[in-house]
This record gives C-alpha cells, sequence and structure tokens, in this order.
C-alpha cells in the first residue's frame, strides 16, 4: 500500500481539564474513504476538530509527509484540508452559487485561473443546487443545505474532504441521495474522513473503519470485516442485521 496521505499518532485532545481523546492513531490513504463510528459523546466531532486544527491537541499529525499538528486552521485550509460540519454553517443570507463561491477561496488564492469551473462539476453532482443557485441558502430544505455544504467544500478541492454526521435529521430517501454522492466521490478517487452514526451506511461505503468509544479506538479494520463483527452487529447494527447474517 503506498505512503499515507495523514498519519495520525497519539492524538489527545481535551476541553479545559477533561481529556476527550485518548491516545488516537490511524492512517489515512489517497483515495480511501474511512469512517469513524461511535456512541453519542464519543468523540467523533472532537476529532474532527482536532484535524483541523479548531481545536488544540497533543500528538503527532503528519499530511502528506508534513508536520502539521502546530500549523492554525488557515494553512491546514490552504494544505487541502476541509471540513463539513455538522451544523453546516452556511451563509443564510447569500445566494446559493455565492456560497459555494466563497468555496473556491483556496484555489483563488493559489492563483489556480479556472477555478470557478469547479462549479460545473458541483452541479452535475447536485443538479438541485443549480435549479436554485439564485435562491438565498437560508431558504433551502434541510438536504439542500447539506448538499450546498459539501459541494461549497468540493469547489477547493480539498486533499481531505472530513464529513460530520452528513445523514444527520434528514430524511430516509435524503440520507440515501447523500450516500449515493459519497459514493460517487469515492468512485471520482476523493480522499474522506466520515464521521456517521448511521454505522449501516457508513460502513457499506467505507474501505477502512474505526469504531471510537470513550475517546479511544476499540475496533478498527477493512469496513466489511467490521461489518460482520459480533460485536459491531450487537452495538450499532441491531437485531435486523444479526438475522442477515
Amino acid at each position: 500500500m503506498s505512503q499515507a496521505i495523514l498519519q495520525v499518532r497519539d492524538l489527545h485532545a481535551a476541553y479545559g481539564k477533561a481529556e476527550v481523546l485518548h491516545g488516537i492513531s490511524f492512517d489515512l490513504h489517497a483515495g480511501e474513504v474511512v469512517t469513524i463510528i461511535g456512541p453519542n459523546g464519543a468523540g467523533k466531532t472532537t476529532l474532527l476538530g482536532s484535524l483541523m486544527g479548531l481545536l488544540p491537541c497533543q500528538g503527532k499529525l503528519s499530511f502528506e509527509g508534513r508536520e502539521i499538528h502546530e500549523l492554525p486552521l488557515e494553512e491546514r485550509v490552504m494544505l487541502g484540508l476541509s471540513l463539513v460540519p455538522e451544523r453546516r454553517e452556511l451563509f443564510g443570507s447569500m445566494p446559493v452559487e455565492d456560497n459555494l463561491l466563497l468555496g473556491g477561496y483556496r484555489r483563488m488564492r493559489q492563483g489556480v485561473s479556472n477555478w470557478r469551473d469547479e462549479l460545473d462539476h458541483v452541479y452535475a453532482l447536485f443538479p438541485r443546487l443549480k435549479e436554485r443557485r439564485e435562491q438565498k441558502a437560508g431558504t433551502l430544505s434541510g438536504g439542500e443545505r447539506q448538499m450546498l455544504a459539501v459541494g461549497r467544500a468540493l469547489m477547493a478541492k480539498p486533499h481531505i474532504l472530513m464529513l460530520d454526521e452528513p445523514s444527520l435529521g434528514l430524511a430516509p430517501l435524503i440520507v440515501k441521495e447523500i450516500f449515493n454522492i459519497i459514493e460517487t466521490l469515492k468512485r471520482e478517487g476523493v480522499t474522506i474522513i466520515l464521521v456517521e452514526q448511521n454505522a449501516r451506511a457508513a460502513l457499506a461505503v467505507a474501505d477502512q473503519a474505526h469504531v471510537l468509544e470513550m475517546g479511544q479506538l476499540g475496533l478498527s479494520g477493512p469496513a466489511a470485516e467490521l461489518a460482520n463483527d459480533p460485536r459491531v452487529i450487537d452495538t450499532y447494527l441491531g437485531a435486523a442485521q444479526r438475522k442477515e447474517n
């Protein structure tokens, strides 16, 4: 296997004196989808925040061979890390297309002359966004806002795309659509870290998986193997999965 694009070693993170992450270590390879599953309060969102530089942390983070654990958020963004937060954090009073164009800031700053062309790719992935490109983001449905948040992140052509609970609060049909988009991005070679409570859907789309419990990684391995692990089935997939197996 090729050199890992991201190496996380002995990562610790805390809110004040309360440590939330206790020595997290894992690798992420280019083109992989890695999912982090676990219960509420396990530290999944804290992990993504630590990787992005939103939270202070201790340990070692290496991105494309460069140590980045002391770099601020802005520099990590310029290197190609992109996070779609659980709250989406769109500019509600601005049109859809303006929100998307803001996502291209990194490439504009880098002097990429055709950075706006990525709009065509985003609109191909999310035709509804093209239909609503002049509509204010705050008037979109929950599913459309999630699509816009992902599309805005893709405008940066990130080296690593981090998705925090992309299916949270969405209707089942929209959840299916969101995961179809993740499948498409995977086929296109986008490297993704997916934090998701919908363990069944996450394990189905991921290459590798980690179970985060009480701030520590308990189980790790190929997603297909974890999907068949009795401990994962009992805790995260439920009785229906036991019957299927």
